[in-house]
């Protein structure tokens, strides 16, 4: 065949003598679609017909070699050539074959590379196979190739985890053959030279024959359960590596099968919702168009929260002036940044040399005068409206013209605080969770003036920290707040009428979430909800039953959770346990209630307590899309997922109504109206579905 040949659009070839280079260039990450594919059968196809090459190079043009599939392709008729197909026709090869990995290559992408005869990977790159975090596993051969390359210890390992793996860690355990530098169609000439003169070792994975330990596979497989218990894939893909003793025709029918059962499970489409609305959140008008530069900013308040955000910021490689009004605190506020940066070596998140430059952008002050200079101000103060309005005032004199201005309010109105400057355009809210520096999900709230360049810095900035930007308007609590405010109640509604703390945590940390809610409230600080309940007690409607009895009992006794050593649980000094011993006061202070109330307590089961607490969730989500709160339904689905440990193998609230359905929903709503007319309405958006069969995907897709 000519020296050079294009096979298609994103296939190449170039025959140098004895060796031939296949070259994908499919920019931006070389995904495995079907061009790719067509492509890659076909140049393996003509190159096998000739007798002139000995040996073929494959290698990735741009900045990464094969990232993955082609997300475009989800959910649609698979088409041929697949991948399977094409990687076994790689294997097959007369012809030896030998991959060049640079960049990533993950999932079909290294699946490509351990069906190649000799893997060379270019110093940086990273390998791994990620499918079981979209509950799925490896299905182009990657749990039957891996293994007998590896053994069964790392290849369990990668796939179970999903993680990506530094290549000097894939060569110690055998995924990989050489680690080298250089540009990777000069590597991929030398690595086929290497080969031809016998200096590069080729193993077909076909022809190895794997260290099975059936011991290995069954501790494993116990540890999956007890660690996973919801999930389907990761057991599936145990299954899948346990046939690698198999020959390997007969292992990859296994792994097809494996693969088609977890295609059809509840996990896999929750788990895809959650990856594609992650990256949906941001695709809207408001994330995108112009910006404002932000060189520095400025945090307002050291205590956790203001700490937190700043410790985000400095990891990110902005310079911060944190502002305290006492010494004392500012020095607190330090010594928790620093325990924060520590932290993050001491996990592998950062290295040492970068917690100490983040350190030396920290610029602590105790003047607030000195935030003159910065791009943007977050406020991170007591929730109170009158502190936040006077702080805002301050900034609106201090601040230099085109600086934003953030509170990280909670729950206060944004356009309240705004209208206490005289530049509301400058003013929105950026809601980050607790910890700040660790949790990914940021609240973005527009206020009615707020500037369409402030809103997309907004978003600019959630994306320079790593986090999940959500768009939010203004209302009491915003999206997550504000939906939790009201299952909240259901929870109380629960305790009081009959199940005890320790029944609904169980019955939801079953379900999947990783907390029950009075562990998180133990968690968080009682006296939040509390302060909560003290604020809105003048608005409160008297139509509703009143749910804080208990809690409010339980505060005035000074028992605010972890942070005082008890609250619903008991939590001695030395206390690190997921199960903490219940507090029997606690279950004192909760007959006194009932008997105060004139409640007979009820049995619930565990699964009434997940259909009330989640039906009470998707009511409220349901109304904060149908007011506009929300922009989508996706949208208050990523809340839930990155900033309150909903299960997110469930998709989310919203996602997880529609495996319910809109009927049965009104239907149950409407019984649980029996009991409290007031508190179980149906939402209209909810009874429109059930009347024409829609769904909040369907929603999704509109917006």
């Amino acid at each position: 065949m000519a020296d050079g040949a294009q096979v298609n659009d994103v296939i190449s070839t170039e025959v140098l003598g004895e060796i031939a280079l296949i070259c994908i260039d499919n920019p931006p990450v070389n995904a495995t679609g079907l061009a790719v594919r067509e492509g890659l059968s076909q140049a393996f196809a003509d190159l096998n017909a000739t007798a002139e090459v000995k040996v073929i190079a494959l290698y990735c043009a741009g900045r990464t070699f094969t990232a993955g599939a082609d997300i475009r392709e989800f959910g649609k008729p698979p088409r041929q050539p697949s991948l399977p197909d094409v990687l076994n026709q790689i294997e097959q090869s007369a012809i030896p074959v030998v991959s060049v990995i640079h960049g990533t290559a993950l999932g079909g992408g290294f699946e490509i590379a351990l069906a190649t005869h000799a893997r060379v990977a270019i110093k940086g790159a990273k390998v791994g196979l990620p499918e079981v975090l979209l509950g799925l596993l490896p299905g182009a051969g990657g749990t039957q190739r891996l293994p007998r390359l590896t053994g069964l210890s790392f290849a369990l390992d990668v796939i179970l985890s999903g993680r990506q793996v530094p290549v000097a860690e894939a060569l110690d355990k055998g995924a990989v053959d050489r680690l080298v530098e250089g540009a990777p169609r000069d590597v991929a000439l030398a690595a086929a030279q290497q080969v031809i003169d016998g200096t590069l070792a080729t193993r077909r994975t076909d022809l190895i024959e794997a260290e099975y330990d059936r011991a290995v596979l069954d501790a494993t497989l116990a540890g999956v359960r007890q660690k996973t218990p919801h999930l389907f894939s990761p057991i599936k893909c145990v299954e899948a590596v346990a046939a690698c003793n198999l020959p390997i025709t007969e292992g990859l029918k296994v792994e097809r099968q494996a693969f088609l059962d977890c295609m059809e499970t509840p996990q896999r489409a929750g788990l895809i919702h959650a990856f594609f609305g992650e990256r949906a959140v941001s695709n809207i008008a408001e994330a995108k168009g112009p910006t404002r530069d932000i060189a520095k900013i400025g945090v307002i308040g050291g205590g956790t929260m203001g700490s937190g955000i700043a410790t985000s910021c400095l990891i990110a490689g902005i310079p911060v002036r944190l502002i305290e009004v006492a010494s004392e605190g500012l020095q607190r506020g330090i010594a928790t940044i620093t325990k924060n940066l520590d932290g993050a070596v001491s996990r592998g998140k950062l290295s040492s040399d970068k917690r100490d430059a983040a350190m030396a952008m920290l610029e602590p002050s105790l003047q607030m005068e000195s935030l003159s200079d910065v791009d943007l101000v977050i406020e991170a103060v007591f929730e109170q409206m009158d502190v936040k309005k006077e702080i805002f005032g301050k900034l609106d004199t201090i601040c230099k013209p085109g600086a934003i201005l953030a509170s990280n309010t909670s729950y206060l109105d944004v356009d309240e605080i705004a209208a206490s400057t005289s530049r509301p355009g400058d003013v929105l809210g950026l809601h980050f969770f607790s910890p700040a520096h660790v949790m990914r999900l940021l609240e973005i709230v527009q206020g009615k003036q707020t500037a369409a360049d402030v809103l997309a810095t907004g978003f600019a900035l959630a994306k320079r920290l790593k986090k999940v930007g959500v768009l939010a308007q203004v209302c009491d609590g915003f999206i997550g707040n504000r939906i939790l405010a009201h299952y909240g109640l259901c929870a109380a509604y629960l305790v009081l009428d009959g199940a005890s703390p320790q029944q609904v945590d169980r019955a939801l940390e079953d379900f999947g979430f990783a907390m029950g809610p009075h562990k998180v409230g133990d968690l968080a600080g009682l006296d939040i909800g509390w302060m909560t309940r003290k604020r809105k007690a003048e608005t409160r409607d008297p139509a509703q039953r009143y749910a804080g009895d208990i809690a409010d009992r339980i505060c005035e006794n000074g028992w605010f959770g972890r942070k005082t050593g008890q609250g619903y649980y008991l939590y001695d000094s030395g206390y690190d346990s997921g199960a903490p011993v219940p507090n029997p006061e606690v279950a004192e202070i909760i007959d006194a209630v009932r008997a105060d109330k004139g409640i007979t307590p009820q049995d619930f089961t565990d699964d009434d307590i997940v259909d009330r607490y989640m039906t009470a969730m998707i009511v409220e989500a349901a109304r904060v899309v149908e007011d506009g709160t929300a922009k989508r339904p996706v949208d208050v689905d990523m809340v839930f997922l990155f900033g309150y440990g909903f299960p997110r193998f469930r998709g989310g609230p919203l996602h997880y109504a529609d495996t319910i359905g809109a009927a049965a929903l009104v239907a149950r709503i409407e019984a649980y109206a029996a009991e409290d007319a007031h508190y179980w309405q149906v939402p209209d958006i909810l009874r429109k579905m059930a009347a024409d069969g829609s769904t909040f995907a369907d929603l999704n897709k509109e917006g």
